[in-house]
Protein backbone atom coordinates (compact mmCIF):
# COMPACT_ATOMS: atom_id res chain seq x y z
CA UNK A 1 0.00 0.00 0.00
CA UNK A 2 2.51 2.66 0.93
CA UNK A 3 4.87 1.04 -1.76
CA UNK A 4 2.52 2.16 -4.17
CA UNK A 5 2.09 5.63 -2.85
CA UNK A 6 5.57 6.23 -2.49
CA UNK A 7 5.70 4.88 -6.30
CA UNK A 8 2.73 7.45 -7.45
CA UNK A 9 4.64 10.60 -5.91
CA UNK A 10 7.86 9.17 -7.95
CA UNK A 11 6.10 9.39 -11.28
CA UNK A 12 4.57 13.03 -10.51
CA UNK A 13 1.14 11.57 -10.37
CA UNK A 14 -1.01 12.72 -7.79
CA UNK A 15 -1.66 11.13 -4.48
CA UNK A 16 -5.18 10.59 -4.18
CA UNK A 17 -6.62 12.11 -0.78
CA UNK A 18 -5.90 9.42 2.51
CA UNK A 19 -9.14 7.81 3.99
CA UNK A 20 -9.19 6.59 7.37
CA UNK A 21 -11.47 4.50 9.09
CA UNK A 22 -13.12 5.73 12.14
CA UNK A 23 -12.75 3.62 14.68
CA UNK A 24 -9.91 1.00 13.19
CA UNK A 25 -7.35 3.75 12.70
CA UNK A 26 -5.78 1.99 9.44
CA UNK A 27 -5.02 4.64 7.05
CA UNK A 28 -6.27 3.29 3.47
CA UNK A 29 -5.17 4.84 -0.12
CA UNK A 30 -7.76 4.00 -3.05
CA UNK A 31 -5.81 1.29 -5.27
CA UNK A 32 -3.94 3.09 -8.71
CA UNK A 33 -5.17 0.66 -10.88
CA UNK A 34 -6.33 -3.20 -10.49
CA UNK A 35 -4.46 -5.57 -12.79
CA UNK A 36 -7.02 -8.50 -11.36
CA UNK A 37 -10.20 -9.09 -12.31
CA UNK A 38 -12.94 -7.33 -10.50
CA UNK A 39 -14.85 -9.73 -8.02
CA UNK A 40 -18.33 -8.52 -7.36
CA UNK A 41 -20.40 -9.85 -4.89
CA UNK A 42 -23.13 -7.04 -3.79
CA UNK A 43 -25.77 -8.54 -6.22
CA UNK A 44 -28.41 -7.60 -3.83
CA UNK A 45 -27.57 -4.05 -4.44
CA UNK A 46 -27.18 -4.16 -8.64
CA UNK A 47 -26.21 -6.86 -10.78
CA UNK A 48 -24.41 -6.54 -13.92
CA UNK A 49 -26.65 -6.45 -17.15
CA UNK A 50 -26.89 -9.58 -19.43
CA UNK A 51 -25.22 -8.92 -22.83
CA UNK A 52 -28.72 -11.08 -24.09
CA UNK A 53 -31.04 -7.92 -22.31
CA UNK A 54 -28.42 -5.07 -23.35
CA UNK A 55 -28.57 -6.34 -27.09
CA UNK A 56 -32.43 -6.62 -27.03
CA UNK A 57 -32.19 -2.89 -25.70
CA UNK A 58 -30.20 -1.63 -28.43
CA UNK A 59 -32.50 -1.07 -31.40
CA UNK A 60 -34.70 0.74 -29.33
CA UNK A 61 -32.14 3.17 -28.59
CA UNK A 62 -30.39 3.22 -32.07
CA UNK A 63 -33.02 3.02 -34.32
CA UNK A 64 -36.98 2.60 -32.50
CA UNK A 65 -36.27 5.43 -30.35
CA UNK A 66 -40.43 6.65 -31.31
CA UNK A 67 -43.08 8.02 -28.38
CA UNK A 68 -45.38 4.72 -28.27
CA UNK A 69 -48.50 6.82 -27.57
CA UNK A 70 -47.95 8.84 -30.89
CA UNK A 71 -50.19 8.56 -34.15
CA UNK A 72 -48.16 8.03 -36.61
CA UNK A 73 -46.73 4.28 -37.16
CA UNK A 74 -42.99 4.84 -36.12
CA UNK A 75 -44.06 5.02 -32.09
CA UNK A 76 -47.15 3.09 -32.50
CA UNK A 77 -45.29 -0.17 -33.85
CA UNK A 78 -43.55 -0.20 -30.34
CA UNK A 79 -46.74 -1.24 -28.97
CA UNK A 80 -45.85 -5.17 -29.46
CA UNK A 81 -42.35 -5.18 -27.72
CA UNK A 82 -43.99 -3.52 -25.13
CA UNK A 83 -46.84 -6.03 -25.06
CA UNK A 84 -44.23 -8.67 -24.99
CA UNK A 85 -41.90 -7.66 -22.42
CA UNK A 86 -45.54 -7.18 -20.26
CA UNK A 87 -45.83 -10.72 -21.14
CA UNK A 88 -42.64 -11.60 -19.85
CA UNK A 89 -42.32 -10.18 -16.94
CA UNK A 90 -45.84 -11.05 -16.09
CA UNK A 91 -44.48 -14.88 -16.34
CA UNK A 92 -42.02 -14.05 -14.38
CA UNK A 93 -44.78 -13.99 -10.91
CA UNK A 94 -47.44 -15.99 -13.05
CA UNK A 95 -49.71 -13.18 -13.56
CA UNK A 96 -51.83 -11.90 -16.30
CA UNK A 97 -50.53 -9.24 -18.51
CA UNK A 98 -53.07 -6.79 -17.79
CA UNK A 99 -52.23 -7.11 -13.90
CA UNK A 100 -48.76 -6.12 -14.72
CA UNK A 101 -47.81 -2.32 -14.29
CA UNK A 102 -44.12 -0.54 -15.46
CA UNK A 103 -42.58 1.72 -12.72
CA UNK A 104 -39.26 3.43 -13.01
CA UNK A 105 -37.95 0.81 -10.29
CA UNK A 106 -38.69 -1.55 -6.67
CA UNK A 107 -39.08 2.14 -4.72
CA UNK A 108 -41.72 3.57 -7.01
CA UNK A 109 -43.86 0.13 -6.94
CA UNK A 110 -43.46 -0.26 -3.08
CA UNK A 111 -44.92 3.32 -2.91
CA UNK A 112 -47.66 3.27 -5.35
CA UNK A 113 -48.49 0.32 -3.81
CA UNK A 114 -49.02 1.97 -0.80
CA UNK A 115 -50.42 5.06 -1.63
CA UNK A 116 -53.13 3.29 -3.87
CA UNK A 117 -54.12 1.39 -0.71
CA UNK A 118 -55.24 4.25 1.26
CA UNK A 119 -56.00 6.43 -0.85
CA UNK A 120 -58.75 4.42 -2.25
CA UNK A 121 -59.31 3.51 1.58
CA UNK A 122 -60.09 6.90 3.29
CA UNK A 123 -61.68 5.39 5.84
CA UNK A 124 -58.74 3.11 6.73
CA UNK A 125 -56.13 5.13 8.64
CA UNK A 126 -53.75 1.85 9.55
CA UNK A 127 -50.96 0.29 7.94
CA UNK A 128 -49.19 -2.60 9.25
CA UNK A 129 -45.36 -3.63 8.29
CA UNK A 130 -42.43 -4.87 9.89
CA UNK A 131 -39.25 -3.08 11.40
CA UNK A 132 -36.90 -4.48 8.64
CA UNK A 133 -38.45 -3.41 5.44
CA UNK A 134 -36.92 -1.67 2.75
CA UNK A 135 -36.81 2.07 3.24
CA UNK A 136 -38.84 2.70 0.89
CA UNK A 137 -41.44 1.11 2.69
CA UNK A 138 -40.69 2.54 5.77
CA UNK A 139 -39.90 5.94 4.88
CA UNK A 140 -43.51 5.78 2.82
CA UNK A 141 -44.97 4.55 6.38
CA UNK A 142 -42.99 7.62 8.01
CA UNK A 143 -44.14 10.18 5.80
CA UNK A 144 -48.03 8.70 6.34
CA UNK A 145 -47.46 8.76 9.86
CA UNK A 146 -46.20 12.94 10.25
CA UNK A 147 -49.49 12.69 8.30
CA UNK A 148 -51.76 11.03 10.85
CA UNK A 149 -51.86 7.58 10.00
CA UNK A 150 -50.82 5.22 12.90
CA UNK A 151 -48.03 2.76 11.40
CA UNK A 152 -47.51 -0.65 13.23
CA UNK A 153 -43.64 -1.83 12.97
CA UNK A 154 -43.61 -5.05 13.65
CA UNK A 155 -40.34 -6.79 15.57
CA UNK A 156 -38.25 -9.88 14.60
CA UNK A 157 -36.67 -12.41 16.44
CA UNK A 158 -32.79 -12.77 16.59
CA UNK A 159 -33.38 -15.16 13.44
CA UNK A 160 -34.92 -12.40 12.01
CA UNK A 161 -38.58 -13.99 11.90
CA UNK A 162 -41.56 -12.77 11.77
CA UNK A 163 -44.31 -13.85 14.56
CA UNK A 164 -47.11 -14.79 12.85
CA UNK A 165 -49.55 -14.43 15.85
CA UNK A 166 -48.31 -10.65 16.45
CA UNK A 167 -49.05 -9.70 12.57
CA UNK A 168 -52.55 -10.98 13.12
CA UNK A 169 -53.20 -9.60 16.35
CA UNK A 170 -51.78 -6.45 14.81
CA UNK A 171 -54.34 -5.79 12.43
CA UNK A 172 -57.39 -3.67 13.14
CA UNK A 173 -60.57 -2.81 11.50
CA UNK A 174 -59.44 0.13 10.46
CA UNK A 175 -56.19 -1.66 8.47
CA UNK A 176 -55.54 -0.24 5.30
CA UNK A 177 -52.74 -2.37 4.27
CA UNK A 178 -49.97 -4.93 5.39
CA UNK A 179 -46.59 -4.67 3.89
CA UNK A 180 -44.02 -7.35 4.60
CA UNK A 181 -41.33 -8.04 2.37
CA UNK A 182 -40.81 -11.56 0.64
CA UNK A 183 -36.75 -11.69 1.36
CA UNK A 184 -34.74 -9.26 3.14
CA UNK A 185 -32.49 -7.13 1.21
CA UNK A 186 -29.29 -7.61 4.33
CA UNK A 187 -29.81 -11.15 5.37
CA UNK A 188 -32.20 -12.62 2.90
CA UNK A 189 -34.09 -14.17 5.24
CA UNK A 190 -37.66 -15.00 3.95
CA UNK A 191 -40.97 -14.30 5.18
CA UNK A 192 -44.17 -16.67 5.11
CA UNK A 193 -45.91 -14.94 2.34
CA UNK A 194 -48.44 -17.39 1.57
CA UNK A 195 -49.12 -17.49 5.48
CA UNK A 196 -49.36 -13.72 5.58
CA UNK A 197 -51.38 -13.02 2.76
CA UNK A 198 -54.24 -15.80 4.01
CA UNK A 199 -54.11 -13.86 7.64
CA UNK A 200 -54.91 -10.57 5.26
CA UNK A 201 -57.60 -12.07 3.48
CA UNK A 202 -59.28 -13.40 6.28
CA UNK A 203 -59.29 -10.42 8.01
CA UNK A 204 -60.49 -8.46 4.25
CA UNK A 205 -57.25 -6.51 4.39
CA UNK A 206 -54.99 -5.76 1.21
CA UNK A 207 -51.21 -7.40 1.26
CA UNK A 208 -48.28 -5.59 -0.40
CA UNK A 209 -45.18 -8.05 -0.76
CA UNK A 210 -41.97 -6.21 -1.52
CA UNK A 211 -40.30 -9.05 -4.00
CA UNK A 212 -37.66 -7.00 -5.16
CA UNK A 213 -34.63 -9.30 -3.75
CA UNK A 214 -36.42 -12.20 -4.58
CA UNK A 215 -37.36 -12.04 -8.11
CA UNK A 216 -35.03 -14.01 -10.03
CA UNK A 217 -33.80 -15.79 -7.05
CA UNK A 218 -36.59 -17.81 -6.21
CA UNK A 219 -39.98 -19.09 -7.78
CA UNK A 220 -42.80 -16.59 -7.68
CA UNK A 221 -46.27 -17.67 -8.14
CA UNK A 222 -48.92 -14.88 -7.41
CA UNK A 223 -51.45 -16.84 -7.30
CA UNK A 224 -50.05 -19.38 -5.47
CA UNK A 225 -49.21 -17.16 -2.74
CA UNK A 226 -52.44 -14.85 -2.81
CA UNK A 227 -51.09 -11.70 -2.74
CA UNK A 228 -53.07 -8.31 -3.83
CA UNK A 229 -50.01 -6.28 -4.81
CA UNK A 230 -45.94 -7.69 -5.89
CA UNK A 231 -43.26 -5.12 -6.24
CA UNK A 232 -39.85 -6.22 -8.35
CA UNK A 233 -36.88 -4.69 -10.10
CA UNK A 234 -35.32 -5.16 -13.29
CA UNK A 235 -32.04 -4.25 -12.13
CA UNK A 236 -31.38 -7.07 -9.39
CA UNK A 237 -31.82 -10.01 -11.75
CA UNK A 238 -29.31 -8.85 -14.58
CA UNK A 239 -31.65 -6.25 -16.12
CA UNK A 240 -31.63 -2.27 -16.49
CA UNK A 241 -32.24 0.26 -13.98
CA UNK A 242 -34.52 2.54 -13.86
CA UNK A 243 -37.55 0.10 -14.51
CA UNK A 244 -39.63 -2.18 -12.47
CA UNK A 245 -43.14 -3.27 -12.31
CA UNK A 246 -46.29 -3.90 -9.90
CA UNK A 247 -48.08 -6.67 -10.03
CA UNK A 248 -51.83 -5.38 -8.95
CA UNK A 249 -54.47 -8.23 -8.43
CA UNK A 250 -57.33 -7.87 -10.81
CA UNK A 251 -60.35 -6.00 -9.46
CA UNK A 252 -58.43 -4.47 -7.20
CA UNK A 253 -59.39 -0.51 -6.34
CA UNK A 254 -56.08 1.33 -7.55
CA UNK A 255 -55.40 4.85 -7.46
CA UNK A 256 -52.66 6.10 -9.89
CA UNK A 257 -49.53 7.37 -7.91
CA UNK A 258 -47.99 9.54 -11.16
CA UNK A 259 -50.67 11.38 -12.93
CA UNK A 260 -50.46 12.52 -16.24
CA UNK A 261 -51.05 11.00 -19.61
CA UNK A 262 -53.08 8.03 -20.32
CA UNK A 263 -49.74 5.80 -20.01
CA UNK A 264 -49.95 2.43 -18.86
CA UNK A 265 -53.70 2.23 -18.95
CA UNK A 266 -54.30 5.18 -17.10
CA UNK A 267 -52.60 3.61 -14.27
CA UNK A 268 -49.23 5.53 -14.54
CA UNK A 269 -48.38 9.11 -16.26
CA UNK A 270 -44.95 9.43 -18.22
CA UNK A 271 -44.16 8.13 -21.61
CA UNK A 272 -43.09 4.60 -21.50
CA UNK A 273 -38.98 3.52 -20.61
CA UNK A 274 -39.48 1.21 -23.82
CA UNK A 275 -36.05 0.30 -23.99
CA UNK A 276 -35.98 -0.39 -20.28
CA UNK A 277 -38.96 -1.87 -20.55
CA UNK A 278 -37.88 -4.61 -23.28
CA UNK A 279 -34.33 -5.29 -21.25
CA UNK A 280 -37.04 -6.30 -18.49
CA UNK A 281 -38.62 -8.75 -20.61
CA UNK A 282 -35.42 -10.66 -21.60
CA UNK A 283 -34.25 -10.16 -17.81
CA UNK A 284 -37.40 -11.34 -16.76
CA UNK A 285 -37.08 -14.46 -19.55
CA UNK A 286 -33.58 -15.06 -18.79
CA UNK A 287 -34.18 -15.10 -14.75
CA UNK A 288 -36.43 -17.78 -15.41
CA UNK A 289 -34.27 -20.04 -17.03
CA UNK A 290 -32.08 -19.49 -14.54
CA UNK A 291 -33.89 -20.34 -11.54
CA UNK A 292 -32.20 -23.75 -11.11
CA UNK A 293 -28.41 -22.64 -11.55
CA UNK A 294 -29.23 -19.74 -8.85
CA UNK A 295 -30.90 -22.97 -6.51
CA UNK A 296 -27.65 -25.34 -7.09
CA UNK A 297 -24.47 -23.62 -8.20
CA UNK A 298 -24.85 -20.60 -6.48
CA UNK A 299 -26.36 -21.44 -3.42
CA UNK A 300 -23.41 -23.66 -3.18
CA UNK A 301 -20.91 -21.27 -4.17
CA UNK A 302 -22.57 -18.84 -1.19
CA UNK A 303 -22.64 -21.87 1.21
CA UNK A 304 -18.50 -22.57 0.28
CA UNK A 305 -17.98 -18.60 0.82
CA UNK A 306 -20.15 -18.97 4.01
CA UNK A 307 -18.03 -21.98 5.73
CA UNK A 308 -14.73 -20.84 4.37
CA UNK A 309 -14.93 -17.62 6.71
CA UNK A 310 -16.90 -18.93 9.51
CA UNK A 311 -14.10 -21.88 9.82
CA UNK A 312 -11.14 -19.97 8.87
CA UNK A 313 -11.83 -16.68 11.03
CA UNK A 314 -12.11 -16.80 14.49
CA UNK A 315 -15.19 -14.38 16.31
CA UNK A 316 -17.15 -14.92 12.71
CA UNK A 317 -20.89 -15.69 12.68
CA UNK A 318 -23.78 -15.75 10.38
CA UNK A 319 -26.36 -12.90 11.65
CA UNK A 320 -30.16 -14.54 11.21
CA UNK A 321 -31.10 -17.79 10.56
CA UNK A 322 -29.69 -20.25 8.14
CA UNK A 323 -32.75 -21.24 6.20
CA UNK A 324 -35.25 -20.00 5.32
CA UNK A 325 -33.04 -17.58 2.89
CA UNK A 326 -32.16 -16.42 -0.06
CA UNK A 327 -29.70 -18.98 -2.01
CA UNK A 328 -27.52 -16.22 -2.82
CA UNK A 329 -27.07 -14.02 0.25
CA UNK A 330 -25.03 -14.05 3.41
CA UNK A 331 -24.68 -11.37 6.04
CA UNK A 332 -21.68 -12.72 8.70
CA UNK A 333 -20.37 -10.76 12.11
CA UNK A 334 -16.51 -10.33 12.30
CA UNK A 335 -15.68 -9.31 16.14
CA UNK A 336 -13.37 -6.73 16.40
CA UNK A 337 -13.63 -4.53 13.39
CA UNK A 338 -15.38 -2.18 11.50
CA UNK A 339 -16.95 -3.15 8.21
CA UNK A 340 -15.87 0.10 6.62
CA UNK A 341 -12.19 -0.75 7.18
CA UNK A 342 -12.86 -4.65 5.43
CA UNK A 343 -14.74 -3.10 2.59
CA UNK A 344 -12.32 -0.71 2.32
CA UNK A 345 -9.02 -3.55 2.00
CA UNK A 346 -11.49 -5.35 0.09
CA UNK A 347 -11.76 -2.48 -2.21
CA UNK A 348 -7.79 -2.61 -2.82
CA UNK A 349 -8.26 -6.49 -3.67
CA UNK A 350 -10.57 -5.53 -6.11
CA UNK A 351 -13.64 -7.23 -4.12
CA UNK A 352 -16.81 -5.57 -4.09
CA UNK A 353 -19.02 -6.87 -1.09
CA UNK A 354 -21.33 -4.48 1.04
CA UNK A 355 -22.02 -3.32 4.72
CA UNK A 356 -25.28 -2.82 7.24
CA UNK A 357 -23.31 0.21 8.30
CA UNK A 358 -22.73 2.99 6.43
CA UNK A 359 -20.18 5.86 6.91
CA UNK A 360 -21.38 9.32 6.16
CA UNK A 361 -20.02 12.71 7.39
CA UNK A 362 -18.30 11.43 10.10
CA UNK A 363 -20.85 9.12 12.07
CA UNK A 364 -21.29 5.32 11.95
CA UNK A 365 -25.41 4.10 11.89
CA UNK A 366 -25.69 0.78 12.54
CA UNK A 367 -28.00 -1.39 10.00
CA UNK A 368 -31.69 -0.84 10.91
CA UNK A 369 -32.10 -4.43 10.37
CA UNK A 370 -29.56 -6.16 13.08
CA UNK A 371 -30.73 -3.84 15.28
CA UNK A 372 -33.79 -4.74 14.86
CA UNK A 373 -32.98 -8.80 15.27
CA UNK A 374 -30.94 -7.92 18.58
CA UNK A 375 -27.53 -6.87 17.31
CA UNK A 376 -25.60 -5.00 19.20
CA UNK A 377 -24.13 -1.54 17.50
CA UNK A 378 -20.37 -3.32 17.81
CA UNK A 379 -22.16 -6.19 16.21
CA UNK A 380 -24.02 -4.76 13.49
CA UNK A 381 -20.86 -2.14 12.09
CA UNK A 382 -18.95 -5.51 12.29
CA UNK A 383 -21.49 -7.18 9.82
CA UNK A 384 -20.69 -7.80 5.98
CA UNK A 385 -23.02 -8.91 3.57
CA UNK A 386 -21.96 -10.73 0.30
CA UNK A 387 -24.39 -11.82 -2.69
CA UNK A 388 -23.73 -13.75 -5.67
CA UNK A 389 -25.30 -13.46 -9.13
CA UNK A 390 -25.17 -15.69 -12.26
CA UNK A 391 -21.59 -14.14 -13.26
CA UNK A 392 -19.54 -15.39 -9.91
CA UNK A 393 -17.51 -18.19 -10.61
CA UNK A 394 -15.73 -20.61 -7.98
CA UNK A 395 -12.43 -18.65 -8.63
CA UNK A 396 -14.24 -15.25 -6.71
CA UNK A 397 -14.75 -17.36 -4.15
CA UNK A 398 -10.95 -18.57 -3.70
CA UNK A 399 -9.93 -15.06 -3.79
CA UNK A 400 -12.05 -13.90 -1.36
CA UNK A 401 -11.17 -16.62 1.38
CA UNK A 402 -7.43 -16.39 0.32
CA UNK A 403 -7.78 -12.49 1.52
CA UNK A 404 -10.41 -11.90 4.06
CA UNK A 405 -8.71 -13.69 7.16
CA UNK A 406 -5.33 -11.26 6.64
CA UNK A 407 -7.89 -8.39 6.15
CA UNK A 408 -9.78 -9.28 9.98
CA UNK A 409 -6.44 -10.14 11.41
CA UNK A 410 -4.86 -6.23 9.97
CA UNK A 411 -7.56 -4.82 11.29
CA UNK A 412 -8.23 -6.80 14.47
CA UNK A 413 -4.33 -6.08 15.04
CA UNK A 414 -4.98 -1.63 14.82
CA UNK A 415 -8.58 -1.65 15.90
CA UNK A 416 -9.29 0.87 19.10
CA UNK A 417 -11.68 -0.60 21.68
CA UNK A 418 -15.22 0.44 21.68
CA UNK A 419 -18.06 0.39 23.60
CA UNK A 420 -20.74 -2.05 22.12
Amino acid sequence: MFKSLRRMKRQNRPVEKQKTCLRCRVSCYPSPRMSQSLVYLDNNATTRPAPEVLDAMLPFLREHWGNPSSAYSFGQRLARPLDEARQRVAALVNAEPGEILFTSGGSESINTALHSAVITRPDKRHVVTTAVEHSATLKYCQFLQKRGFDITFLPVSPAGELNLEALQEAIRPDTALVSVMWANNETGILFPIRQIAAICRAKGVLFHTDAVQAAGKLPLDVQEAGVDFLSIAAHKFHGPKGVGALYIKRRTRFQPYVLGGGQERGRRGGTENVAGIVGFGRAAELALENLREMEGRIRKLRDDLEGGLLRAISGSSLNGASEPRLPNTSNLAFEGVEAEGVLMLLDQAGICASSGSACTTGSLEPSHVLVAMGCSPARARGSLRFSLGRYNSADDIRRVLDSMPAIISRLRAHAVPTEA
